[in-house]
């Protein structure tokens, strides 16, 4: 009887110290796991903050844009039109932009597997931005055909336009002459250019608005998981 209560203690002590190694080795784990996943949203939204001032940059450039295409349109109408800032239009008119993405913080977590973060619906929000809405804004800015505005357009639009130009002796260009000479059929193509340019600009930048929300949104989330 005493050996078998002795077996029994020593049974019990065995058990109980391996359960409290075990739940001790799981709690530094899951401790681990969350020290990780704090570090990767705070990477993540610090990628985000850049992201944002990123998209402001290009939406301003395509604003500038569409400002072009309102300045050339006046232009030709016989508008007057200050003659002064005629080559910042003319940059502007056909500039293209890359779409720029922070994207590390994210490439951190998809390397330590996306179940490290443990909030479902933040988790699918965070996946939803980056692997669909970036890839689309990326594809419209550099890969879509319409959005590609100086291969597109800007060899029929200068054909237009830089005939009109002054220069001086040295061969710089000082101003245009307005109104603009050229021929019914050559100011409908070129209407007709600055009118695509003009709607596709607008389209990618109600897209980019589109983005910059869920950006935002995304970012509060994190935010409130990080007890901020």
């Amino acid at each position: 009887m005493r050996n078998w209560k002795k077996y029994t203690l020593e049974f019990l002590s065995i058990f109980v110290a391996v359960i409290s190694a075990f739940t001790l080795n799981n709690w530094n784990d899951n401790r681990n796991d969350r020290n990780a996943e704090n570090k990767i949203l705070t990477e993540i939204n610090n990628g985000l903050e850049k992201d944002i001032a990123d998209i402001k940059l290009n939406e301003s450039g395509h604003k500038t844009g569409v400002r072009a295409v309102r300045y050339f349109r006046n232009m030709i109408a016989g508008k007057p039109v200050a003659k002064d800032s005629v080559m910042t239009h003319y940059l502007s008119l056909t500039r293209d932009f890359v779409s720029i993405q922070n994207v590390s913080g994210y490439e951190t977590l998809k390397s330590r597997g996306l179940e490290l973060i443990e909030n479902d619906s933040l988790r699918t929000k965070i996946v939803l931005l980056y692997e669909y809405y970036y890839n689309v804004l990326r594809k419209l800015e550099e890969e879509y055909y319409e959005l590609q505005f100086q291969e597109n357009y800007f060899k029929e639009i200068n054909s237009s336009i830089a005939p009109n130009f002054e220069f001086d002796t040295g061969k710089r260009i000082t101003g245009i002459i307005t109104p603009l000479e050229l021929e019914p059929d050559r100011e409908k193509v070129l209407l007709s250019y600055l009118w695509k340019i003009e709607k596709n600009r607008s389209f990618i930048l109600q897209y980019y608005t589109e983005v910059q929300t869920k950006i935002e949104q995304l970012s509060a989330e994190i935010k409130i998981e990080l007890g901020e």
